[in-house]
């Protein structure tokens, strides 16, 4: 088939031309020829249109009809081989029929044919090709002689760039440029036309001598009188023939400005410097000013304004490092006039707005307000669009150092020169005094001109800048500029002659991204001299909050009817947030009472959002009704996430709970968590903190179970953990986990550790039993904490086991979670009261055995017996560092991988009980402590006495901490505590009569937990060696009476919370250390703590002291917190962000709060987490010196553990490393120095929150 048709041949070629067509694109982009065929070959794996083609179709088509027999024949062959026993794949068929049909006769034959067609074909085309390139080059030589008197100037770069493609020079392309302009064209347009086809297709190294000499010629044509200039009077009439000259000259100069900094790079400096001196020294040009200003000729820089009037040109010069630093260096040397002038019309624009009216104001900024086409720019238009393009200019300027060193500036008839900060003070003036546009322009139009968002947006820019910000926004000057309008908007005085809504907006804006940096937050609280006495005039924070207050009580008139006052509430309260989000922020913004007020404002917006009527379909005001919902609605939300960041500290938390919205806050958090949406545009960490602060509170953990926060939390782990949902198709099974916790489920666990502290533990599964069902369905999604106890840690039945699909992994993440979780021992005496957790483990442990002879039993090794020997030793030993041993999770090498032992019963092995116990010897005969007695019985005044017991105290503890302890202790506390209850300058709380005997409260009974809590109590004092065999029923009696003691105290509370209902809901950990203190001796301990009751470190060190008592106000009692976490941690978060910051910000990265923590060490006064001589310096310490001891203890561990919690941030395990690790190598009176700098910085503002929890409002 040598020969083909006419018709075939038309019909191929008309197939190939669609298919070089479709794949045009592909191959001109080809570097090379090699590539081009590559594409080709590959085409059917990179067009999914491949098989759609023609040409592919006919050659299907021909395989099928040349070969299509012969591949059947063969086909039918292998299936007849298989049938007789021989088994084949499908991919070996079809290889062996591949290669048989590529062997055939018939199949050379066909490719022959194929080729020799193929080949007349193509041939065809290419001949055709010649023929139509041969005939376009002749009509291409006609057109060429007939185009001088109709050439066309496209080339004038009057709309697009003229440095889109780049053509290489050859010679006699200039000569060729020459020869086509037209000598009958007028000398303007032959110029203009030779630089334009000059820049297209020169090369790039010899561009720069055609800019220079285009700059050049316009710095002549400029500077020469001969040449009609308009005049800034006469305005510039874009119409007329030479104004369009030089605007396109301009233009072509500034297209090459925006282009050359993207490779001037790849050439020596001095390219550079030379375009950028050449247009320095055009745009400094000035003419003669002897003359009226209304005659000034017009200088290049106005022309340049027009054609690029948000200097965009010098925003791209100063970008790279490279460049910036000849641009400063020459207008900092030559060209300084440049900065001069610019800084000038911003000043004469100010100066207009503040003499004129708006409307007349206006009518100088048309370009702002304008929507129509014009043809025409007066001068005062002009002078407005250089204002703007020196506004935009000295904007970037001042971004850098080098730029901010230009200043000051000194200008013409002003005798001060400009300074930075006054240059920052004019751009803060001209928001409030520049007018708005027209309410009709379109809002794009708007924001690109007005001079008010210009400024917000060059300030908001600076902000983002830290070195630039301090230098030029951080301080009082431009702060009090910033707040001037509103200052006397307070004062009922009018801000600003051209103040509107949208300036309070963009001034909000900034000063929220000034209170999201730590420098500019410490300015707007403290001012600019923290050290310095308090001034007269209130700080910026205080200005802002008193005017947020009175926006939100619509307190203030301020644009009667605005449309825009929400959006002004909204913004301002953005910034508090941005304030009270911190705790030093909320101590300053306290006493104005925001949460309250922002509460009412959502109540009053949500019934707003209630009242809307249903659009009715059809009716005309169904846009204006949506759009109006749609507003009412998203101020709503607004309003929640301002009350909602409350949470981020323990106190905010405490006023949020007092507004009784944190239930719907919290359902507005999920919302957004569920969305994924960030807290809030300044803030740099998502919800994790919020979600841990609220976690902290029993009434925070309803209000996230209530809200879906904890189903959704629980089916994501599951997802992970198990099973996903029935509608999930599973593609490909799961990797098998190498991790005791697979990645996958990280940070669900961690999610799980922030939320279960002890609070919401007691909420959430506190008077529940266990599901334990006969049987569970593989796809049951646990939705509560107690399904999570019940399916992952309690597995105490074969149906619970055959439900899980990873049992092994699930069991170990659930002993994992119940390892951190039990180290809050309310949590651990919770969960063994409830579903006896060591009894459940030491049974697994027991069926987890083989039985080697008769008598004997072996422990299997495997994952799971070694996480619960784990948990069933931590759970079961008390002890600090130095006290315990626990096993590792993880085997060794070598032939006894695992030597620790393992039990299913107890006592535990000795092996873990640690031998270095301090013994309780007599230590009174040191002389030091001879002495520090001695004061005790010293008949002084009583203040001196008592601060002469706390030096001596102090000098001890530096000197020889290790002798307060023992019997000593036990004087030292009796002796101190007794002189304070007498001296009523050192009691807070009354005194109480109390006349129960043992035989009255014999009979009364404990709860579960503090029965458990006896025990492990004496079980650790036997270990001691402190207390006897008899001491639980000493310690029972104790606990009984402080139990009828404090009850006579309490008021009475009607709430749904389980721990409000009744007595203390944990074991009281204060009086059991006090009980092993004290030796046993359950008369001197009673004693002693009815005299500790009246002082104010009670409140802080014995926390069932104010379980709801009396002494609170009302609404603290009804919110379930105790003023250790709102009062203690906070400022623990307070001075610890102060202190060490690095500490705090990984804290914030980790998504875990210091207060979840420091709440559970001190709430069972950080048994398990110090030695007991440490415990018991803890005590001293906070008793002689004072409850504020107790936080700067805490900002002295993390000081401590800095390294350690940095390397556990990294790792993303901090919250488990401090939950479960002891505080190794930390020792209280190593920090005691430490600890007095802390008390001479803080103890004023400390002590002063402590005294005011009994203070019924803030």
């Amino acid at each position: 088939m040598a020969l083909v048709s006419g018709e075939v041949e038309v019909m191929l070629q008309a197939m190939l031309r669609q298919l070089f067509q479709s794949v045009k694109e592909k191959i001109t982009g080809a570097p090379s020829l090699e590539c081009a065929e590559e594409i080709l070959l590959h085409l059917e794996e990179t067009d999914e249109n491949f098989h759609n083609y023609e040409f592919v179709k006919y050659l299907r088509q021909y395989i099928c009809n040349t070969l299509g027999s012969m591949i059947e024949e063969e086909i039918e062959k292998w299936t007849s081989d298989q049938n007789q026993g021989e088994e084949f794949g499908y991919d070996t068929v079809v290889q062996h029929v591949t290669k048989r049909t590529q062997e055939s006769k018939e199949y050379k034959e066909m490719m022959h044919s194929l080729k020799n067609i193929m080949m007349i074909v193509v041939d065809s085309m290419i001949n055709k090709f010649e023929e139509d390139e041969m005939q376009s080059q002749e009509r291409q030589k006609k057109i060429q002689k007939e185009k001088s008197n109709s050439y066309c100037t496209d080339n004038c770069s009057d709309s697009d760039s003229s440095f889109g493609q780049s053509y290489k020079f050859c010679q006699g392309k200039l000569q060729l440029i020459l020869d086509q302009l037209d000598p009958g064209q007028p000398k303007e347009d032959r110029i203009l036309k030779f630089y334009a086809q000059t820049f297209t297709l020169s090369p790039l190294h010899m561009t720069k001598e055609i800019y220079k000499s285009l700059a050049k010629y316009l710095e002549l044509y400029f500077l020469s009188r001969e040449n009609h200039i308009p005049t800034l009077s006469t305005g510039i009439d874009i119409t007329n023939p030479n104004v369009i000259h030089l605007l396109k000259k301009v233009r072509l100069l500034n297209e090459y400005q925006k282009e050359a900094p993207s490779f001037w790079i790849r050439h020596p400096e001095k390219y550079m410097e030379e375009i950028v001196e050449s247009t320095l020294s055009l745009l400094s040009v000035k003419h003669d000013q002897s003359h009226l200003v209304s005659q000034k000729i017009l200088d290049p820089i106005y022309f340049l304004a027009l054609v690029d009037t948000k200097a965009v040109w010098f925003k791209k010069w100063m970008h790279a490092y490279y460049s910036r630093t000849a641009v400063l260096r020459l207008i900092e040397k030559k060209y300084k006039s440049l900065i001069t002038t610019a800084v000038q019309q911003c000043v004469q624009y100010f100066e207009l707005c503040k003499t004129m009216k708006a409307d007349e104001v206006l009518g100088h900024s048309k370009p702002c307000g304008n929507k129509q086409k014009t043809f025409y720019y007066s001068g005062q238009e002009l002078q407005y669009i250089y204002f703007i393009h020196s506004l935009c200019l000295l904007g970037r300027l001042l971004i850098y150092t080098q730029g901010r060193k230009l200043f000051p500036i000194k200008l013409k008839n002003r005798k001060d020169s400009v300074s930075l900060a006054d240059l920052l003070v004019l751009f803060t003036q001209l928001i409030y005094y520049s007018p708005s546009c027209p309410k009709m322009t379109s809002p794009g139009h708007l924001e690109n001109y007005s001079p008010a968002s210009m400024v917000t947006e060059i300030l908001c820019i600076l902000c983002d800048q830290k070195e630039c910000a301090i230098e030029c926004l951080y301080n009082n000057t431009v702060i009090e500029a910033l707040l001037q309008p509103i200052h006397n908007l307070m004062k009922g005085t009018k801000a600003a002659p051209n103040c509107s809504e949208t300036a309070l907006i963009h001034v909000a804006d900034i000063l929220a991204r000034i209170a999201s940096v730590e420098e500019g937050l410490i300015l707007l609280l403290y001012g600019e001299n923290m050290s310095s006495p308090e001034e007269k005039s209130p700080t910026g924070a205080h200005i802002i909050a008193q005017f947020s207050k009175k926006v939100l009580d619509e307190d203030i008139s301020i644009f009667p009817g605005s449309e825009m006052f929400p959006a002004v509430k909204g913004a301002f309260t953005s910034v508090c947030r941005q304030i009270y989000g911190t705790c030093e922020g909320l101590q300053v913004l306290i006493p104005y009472n925001l949460h309250e007020s922002i509460a009412k404002a959502w109540k009053k917006t949500s019934l707003l959002s209630e009242r809307i009527p249903t659009p009715v379909q059809g009716s005309d005001s169904v846009s204006s009704k949506s759009q109006e919902s749609q507003n009412i609605m998203a101020c709503e939300e607004n309003l929640l996430d301002d009350l909602l960041n409350f949470a981020a500290t323990p106190k905010g938390l405490q006023l949020l709970q007092r507004t009784g919205a944190i239930s719907e806050c919290v359902t507005f958090m999920f919302s957004q968590y569920a969305k994924e949406l960030e807290v809030s545009r300044h803030k740099k960490f998502g919800y994790g903190v919020l979600v841990t602060h609220v976690a902290s509170t029993a009434a925070g953990a309803v209000a996230l179970q209530s809200s879906g926060f904890i189903n959704a939390l629980l089916t994501e782990l599951w997802a992970n953990l198990e099973c996903g949902r029935d509608d999930v198709r599973v593609t490909h099974p799961k990797s098998t986990p190498v991790d005791p916790i697979d990645r996958s489920c990280q940070k669900s666990f961690l999610a799980l550790v922030n939320l279960l502290s002890y609070p919401a533990v007691y909420e959430l599964v506190g008077n529940q039993g266990l599901p334990n069902k006969e049987e569970y369905s593989l796809r049951e999604v646990p939705t509560r904490v107690i399904d999570i106890i019940d399916r992952l840690i309690i597995l105490n039945s074969e149906a619970k086991i055959r439900s899980l699909f990873s049992y092994e992994q699930s069991h170990i993440f659930g002993l994992r979670l119940l390892s951190v979780v039990c180290c809050d021992l309310d949590t651990l005496l919770l969960l063994e009261a409830q579903y006896q957790v060591s009894e459940m483990l030491l049974n697994a442990q027991e069926e987890n055995t083989l039985e080697t002879s008769d008598s004997h039993r072996d422990f299997i090794i495997d994952s799971l017996s070694v996480e619960r020997n784990h948990v069933l030793v931590r759970i079961n030993l008390i002890g600090g560092p130095m006290e315990r041993i626990l096993p590792p999770r993880i085997l060794e090498k070598g032939d006894d991988p695992y030597p620790w032992p393992m039990f299913s019963s107890y006592p535990l092995p000795d092996c873990y009980l640690s031998g270095r116990v301090t013994r309780n010897a007599d230590l009174k005969q040191d002389n030091d402590l001879g002495k520090l007695l001695l004061h005790f019985k010293m008949s002084d005044k009583q203040t001196e006495w008592i601060e002469n017991c706390r030096r001596q105290f102090c000098k001890m503890m530096k000197a020889k901490p290790d002798i307060i302890s023992g019997g000593a202790l036990v004087e030292l506390l009796e002796k101190f505590v007794l002189h304070l209850s007498e001296s009523p300058s050192e009691c807070y709380f009354p005194s109480v009569e109390y006349t129960a005997t043992d035989a009255s409260v014999k009979n009364e009974n404990l709860s579960s937990v503090q029965q458990l809590g006896v025990k492990m109590t004496v079980r650790y004092g036997k270990f001691l060696n402190l207390l006897r065999d008899d001491a639980e029923n000493d310690l029972t009696l104790v606990l009984k009476h402080c139990e009828r003691f404090l009850k006579q105290q309490q008021a009475s509370v009607k709430s749904s919370l389980l721990c409000l209902q009744g007595s203390y809901t944990g074991h009281d950990w204060f009086v059991s250390s006090l009980f092993i203190i004290m030796l046993g001796d359950k008369d001197k301990t009673f004693r002693f703590l009815q005299q500790f009751s009246r002082l104010l470190t009670s409140a802080f060190l014995w926390l069932p002291r104010l379980h709801i008592s009396r002494y609170l106000p009302i609404d603290t009692i009804e919110s379930g917190i105790h003023p250790v976490y709102f009062c203690s941690t906070h400022y623990i978060e307070m001075l610890l962000k102060a202190e060490v910051p690095l500490v705090f910000s990984a804290f914030h990265m980790s998504g875990f709060a210091p207060s979840q923590i420091c709440l559970q060490w001190i709430t069972q006064c950080f048994w398990n987490y110090l030695d007991w001589i440490e415990i018991c310096h803890y005590i001293a310490t906070c008793i002689f010196l004072g409850p504020d001891y107790q936080v700067y203890i805490c900002i002295a561990i993390f000081k401590h553990l800095q390294q350690d919690i940095l390397q556990h941030t990294q790792i993303q395990d901090l919250q488990v490393f401090l939950k479960e690790e002891s505080l190794h190598g930390f020792r209280v009176s190593d920090y005691f120095e430490y600890m007095e700098i802390l008390e001479q910085n803080y103890r004023p503002v400390l002590l002063r929150d402590m005294w005011n929890i009994r203070v019924q409002s803030t």
